[in-house]
């Protein structure tokens, strides 16, 4: 196994449940829409710090035949978690970030996710790609307390993005892969172009910039939000 099966936590479980009250109250009786107060999205933006993504192969070889991701927080998108279990990560002329956490579940195929200033840090040269997209990206070495794998390609800059439900999608007049842009008001007011639409049904609406776009617009003290065409 590769993840603890720890049940959605009563936090997580209750934004689901809103999520579909919203869009169903909004679809009125006959679900056409016409009779229902309107759709009014909860946008959320957060910032998605350095962490990794393991294959079950990796995850053996780095934490044990038998290792399991235990929860250490839940994250906003139902599912997902960041785990107890952290590695070290090591780039070129032996440079390296320690303490780089886990996020369950175990995916298809491993992959490291870092900011421009981690990639520096790092000496790799790394590139803004959509999560998944790893083909031809470099690699580093990944040590955990039982042993080492060397990763061969998936580090990546992870491009900006926002996950959203049909709805959101339709509320706002994207589609599935666009770019829109996100603008952030505050004392370090910015508007972000090239943001990815990821749309799925599962998803919660949230936007993920890294940690250098979220300092760059002083997120944490933004007084609001907005995606745009």
């Amino acid at each position: 196994m590769s993840a603890v099966n720890i049940p959605m936590p009563r936090e997580q479980l209750e934004r689901v449940v809103r999520q579909i009250v919203r869009q169903r109250v909004a679809a009125g009786p006959q679900a056409g829409g016409a009779d229902g107060p309107a759709y009014t999205p909860n946008l959320v933006v957060n910032i998605s710090a350095r962490h990794m993504h393991l294959s079950p192969a990796d995850l053996a070889t780095l934490f044990g035949p038998q290792a399991e991701l235990t929860v250490f927080r839940w994250l906003y998108q139902p599912g997902e978690f960041a785990s107890e279990q952290t590695v070290t990560i090591i780039g070129p002329r032996r440079r390296m970030i320690e303490n780089v956490r886990i996020l369950g579940p175990a995916r298809g195929a491993s992959q490291l996710e870092i900011s421009a200033s981690d990639a520096v840090a790092l000496g790799i040269d790394a590139q803004v790609r959509p999560s998944g997209n790893i083909e031809g990206t470099p690699g580093c070495l990944v040590l955990g307390p039982t042993g080492a794998v060397d990763l061969r390609q998936g580090v990546i800059r992870a491009e900006r993005h926002v996950h959203m439900t049909p709805a959101d999608a339709q509320f706002y007049g994207f589609k599935d892969r666009q770019y829109v842009k996100l603008r952030v008001q505050g004392d370090c007011a910015a508007t972000f172009d090239r943001v990815l639409c990821r749309v799925d049904p599962r998803f919660l609406l949230e936007v993920h910039l890294d940690t250098d776009e979220g300092n760059a617009c002083n997120l944490v003290s933004a007084t609001g939000v907005e995606l745009l065409a």
